[in-house]
């Protein structure tokens, strides 16, 4: 089954080329970019699988969060769109 995932992340070192995790992100079913470091994602593997394979394209110290999202959310002047926001994450 398919969930949506929200994917926080801060890259603690400046200057960093990312394009592997963007182009990772960007892999799913289904993604959205709330922000300049926070992501949904709709995929059918679970927190810890997805935290795993974004871990290998960020550096050691940069930090990563992943949580599957509920059933209700309040937002304001996100990246994706309100009709994308409302049909993703609160399934």
């Amino acid at each position: 089954m398919e969930h949506c995932y929200i994917v926080i992340y801060d890259l603690c070192s400046p200057g960093q080329n990312y394009e592997e995790l963007y182009k990772k992100l960007k892999s799913f079913p289904h993604w959205g970019k709330l922000s300049e470091s926070a992501w949904a994602i709709i995929s059918s593997l679970d927190a810890v699988a997805i935290r795993d394979c974004l871990s290998l394209l960020i550096d050691k110290n940069d930090r990563l969060f992943v949580v599957r999202s509920g059933t209700e959310a309040a937002w304001q002047n996100l990246f994706a769109s309100n009709e994308w926001i409302k049909k993703n994450i609160i399934r």
